[in-house]
């Protein structure tokens, strides 16, 4: 197989970081995070395909870090937007949109009594925080150690190893427990009494929980004066239309939602039960909570977006189809795992709407050089993939073409068990995101 042409992609590469920190806005988009032999930079994409400044077209998955739901460019979301541009985006009181977005995720978000909208996951997350502190008087949060990521601000990343900058006084007040332990919790809690202000997590990740885990951890925290939040980022608009807290019957006191919600426009919402929301608001004689307030955290056309992809969802089963779609192309795959006897080397996880996978090298031991490999044959062949996370566009005949590149890149994962990686890996491996040093 001949390689793909990478060559203005590279070319591009080294102008992009002279004068970007990186090379890209996002970490998860970095160069370190995909084999050498990468499209460098998109420039169109349709449905789940997309074209590089290369030329090459590829089936991706994982869209927008997940966000893309519906499909790249989708007619009647892109249409809404545009119709809504040319009426105005921003004007200098509130527009009747953001009564209508409102009262729209209010209807089908159980644990939502008010809504404020933002533009990015870490706005709402980090608001959900502020609001927790400021309703219980306490200044620890508690978050889930095994889940990788809640926001960009310090509060968070100064529980990771990439947090240089951060005043240790930030990083102590963020503490850390075990996803599925219970114990662990409440030894964390009982260690801290009347010291921690909310628990900070997702409902569920790759890993679903065990029987009455999430009731428990409610019940936790009630009967300690501390906030619940989900971060519904990745689950709302994949498990359920309603989230995860609607999936597993368990409403949290706070919630955030976006990626999925608008497919791709820049729109989150930290919903909530009214009695800690209202605290953002004018109508209480409490100290006034700077909750959110930003510029541009309410543009209209962004809002019609989520609208219509609402409406999308609603009529559509778009969340149906993607636990259908997930589960065809993981059963291809775990057919493929068998044929090429990868089995606990090469593994799927997650829930078919949410399908990531594993690697691991001779040892049976997690490998970033398995999993560049991997993804680089899969280019090859290609296929952009990350993850394995489905959009509505994912038809069958993309879901058996992904099989077929991913049949062909599992021969050569296994050729690479049986002689070496090195024989058969172009460059460097990738890197994790959250690393102390760029060498490590």
């Amino acid at each position: 197989m001949s390689p793909k042409d990478f060559s203005r992609s590279r070319a591009l590469q080294a102008k992009a970081h002279r004068l970007i920190p990186g090379g890209a806005h996002t970490y998860a988009k970095g160069d370190d995070q995909f084999p050498e032999r990468a499209p460098g930079f998109i420039v169109r994409g349709k449905g789940c395909h997309t074209w590089d400044v290369d030329g090459n077209e590829f089936i991706e998955y994982g869209m927008g870090l997940r966000a893309v739901t519906l499909g790249h460019a989708f007619d009647s979301v892109t249409e809404a937007a545009h119709r809504q541009m040319q009426r105005g985006i921003n004007f200098s009181r509130p527009a009747k949109l953001e009564v209508d977005l409102a009262e729209a995720l209010i209807g089908i978000i159980d644990g939502a009594d008010m809504v404020k909208f933002a533009k990015n996951g870490s706005d709402v997350t980090t608001a959900a925080v502020k609001l927790a502190r400021a309703y219980t008087g306490h200044d620890l949060v508690a978050i889930c150690g095994d889940q990788p990521f809640f926001s960009t601000d310090d509060w968070f990343i100064g529980s990771t190893e990439m947090n240089a900058g951060i005043p240790r006084a930030i990083i102590d007040l963020t503490l850390k427990f075990r996803y599925n332990d219970l114990a662990n919790l409440k030894e964390l809690v009982a260690a801290h009494p009347g010291k921690i202000a909310c628990v900070l997590m997702e409902a569920e990740a790759m890993v679903p929980p065990v029987e009455g885990y999430l009731e428990a951890v409610k019940q936790t925290c009630e009967e300690n004066g501390i906030i619940l939040i989900f971060d519904e980022m990745i689950t709302g608009f994949r498990w359920h239309l309603g989230g995860a807290q609607k999936f597993h019957r368990v409403i949290p006191h706070l919630s955030t939602f976006g990626k999925g919600m608008g497919n791709g426009f820049a729109i989150s919402a930290l919903v909530g039960k009214r009695e800690l929301m209202r605290l953002g608001g004018i109508d209480h004689d409490q100290p006034r909570v700077f909750l959110l307030s930003t510029t541009h955290g309410a543009e209209n056309h962004s809002l019609t977006a989520a609208l219509e992809t609402i409406r999308i969802y609603r009529e559509a089963d778009v969340v149906g189809f993607l636990w259908r779609q997930g589960e065809r192309l993981r059963d291809l795959i775990n057919r493929s795992i068998l044929e090429n006897r990868l089995t606990g080397y090469f593994a799927l996880l997650g829930r078919p709407c949410n399908l990531v996978f594993s690697t691991c090298d001779q040892n049976r031991t997690a490998s970033q050089a398995f999993r560049t490999l991997f993804m680089q044959e899969l280019i090859q062949r290609g296929v952009i993939a990350p993850s394995f996370v489905v959009s509505y566009s994912h038809c069958d005949a993309d879901i058996d073409r992904t099989a077929e590149a991913v049949f062909e890149a599992h021969r050569v994962y296994r050729l690479a068990l049986d002689e070496g990686v090195d024989k058969y890996l172009h460059g460097r491996p990738v890197m994790p995101v959250n690393r102390r040093f760029n060498g490590s």
